[in-house]
């Protein structure tokens, strides 16, 4: 028997396995193909005299060092020999490879056979999402460090999912706000209400984004300490937008933001404060909103807000308020390019990508927030 990397010729035997093993959640003959050909993937199969007796699929996500066990499955004329164990081994060699320090996965919460395996080879439960597979069965998530990185601290920061494409502003800010105040309520009532105060009215297309001047206004006016670092022309967001009307508004709503700041004595620093400082202010109890560009990651060019969650000697911890509910449920299991909130919870990213993810646009445009409770 041999593990390798998956190839065309293997696509019936994929098939074939994923249909024995697996009532619901199939992956499909196109879903295969496309893992085959795509970069930043790893299909390994295990064959045995020209059969292939199992496969495992991992996922890994550009900008982070974060590895997923996405799927596995082994054939019954198999099972009682090891390749489970195996196979998965296999994946976090792949893993490693790919420099990931942790993979994380999710298994059915009545699959104890799987649940059984995943802990004796060191994984440890996180988290649990119920109606999570077609059958409404729920999930377990379970993680395991595959280096020995120092892990992060626990995270003192919830984990709150924005609801709409627009909302990783207020999301991001919920979890902040919501680490500093436990009573703070974390729903789409807030969220919005949030993005009601904080959006700049208009982006490049659709509904407006919140740039870091509302953002921190609406933290402000919750009895929040707030502290804004920005570097790069002002005002946020406008270098791709077009219409002169639109950049009008833009540029008077985001003055007024900067009036209500001064009459609030909010500390405006106009620099970037770096990763050493940002965890400094996290060390001393705040809790920093970092503006970055999704393109790093998700490859959408479009600014994104993430909530820093910890720091270690290699990486900075973050929360991404993506949350794959805002799609439907025919995307509710991953394909190339689908984001996922799985992957969203505690993403290592290390502090030299961190550096460059966090500007936005051709100027460059970058924005810390920080958050902390009032004297």
């Amino acid at each position: 028997m041999q593990i390798r990397d998956a190839q065309g010729s293997d696509l019936d035997g994929l098939v074939a396995l994923e249909k024995a093993a697996f009532d619901t959640d199939r992956l499909s003959r196109r879903s295969f193909q496309r893992f085959i050909q795509q970069g930043r993937v790893a299909l390994r199969v295990a064959e045995e005299e020209g059969r292939l007796l199992g496969y495992v699929l991992v996922l890994f996500r550009r900008g982070t060092s974060l590895a997923r066990l996405y799927s596995m499955a082994v054939d019954d004329s198999a099972r009682g020999r090891g390749l489970g164990r195996s196979l998965l081994e296999d994946a976090e060699t792949q893993a490693v490879d790919n420099a990931c320090v942790a993979m994380r996965l999710e298994v059915r919460e009545d699959n104890q056979a799987a649940i059984a395996l995943y802990r004796v080879l060191g994984y440890e439960p996180f988290g649990r999402y119920p109606d999570y597979y077609e059958d409404h069965a729920a999930a377990l998530r379970m993680e395991k460090s595959l280096t020995d990185a120092i892990p992060p601290p626990p995270s003192r920061v919830p984990w709150y999912g924005q609801t709409l494409e627009f909302t990783c502003g207020p999301a991001a800010l919920l979890m902040a706000m919501a680490c500093l105040s436990p009573s703070q309520r974390l729903d789409r009532n807030e969220e919005i209400r949030l993005w009601r105060e904080a959006t700049t009215v208009f982006m490049t297309s659709g509904h407006g984004g919140c740039g870091p001047f509302g953002l921190a206004v609406a933290a402000c006016h919750r009895g929040h300490a707030v502290e804004l670092w920005t570097e790069g022309p002002s005002p946020f967001f406008l270098d791709s937008v077009r219409d002169e009307d639109k950049k009008a508004v833009i540029t008077m709503v985001e003055a007024d933001f900067r009036s209500e700041l001064d009459r609030q004595g909010v500390p405006i620093h106009e620099r970037w404060p770096g990763s050493e400082r940002i965890k400094r202010f996290f060390n001393d109890g705040w809790v920093p909103v970092v503006l970055i560009s999704s393109w790093r990651i998700w490859n959408e060019k479009s600014p994104h807000w993430v909530t820093v969650t910890g720091f270690n000697e290699q990486f900075v911890f973050v929360h991404d308020p993506w949350d794959i509910a805002i799609n439907s449920r025919s995307n509710a299991r991953w394909k190339p390019g689908d984001r996922d909130r799985l992957d969203g919870i505690d993403m290592p990213i290390p502090i030299a990508e961190f550096e460059h993810m966090s500007r936005y646009g051709r100027s460059g445009q970058r924005a810390v927030l920080f958050l902390g409770q009032r004297s």
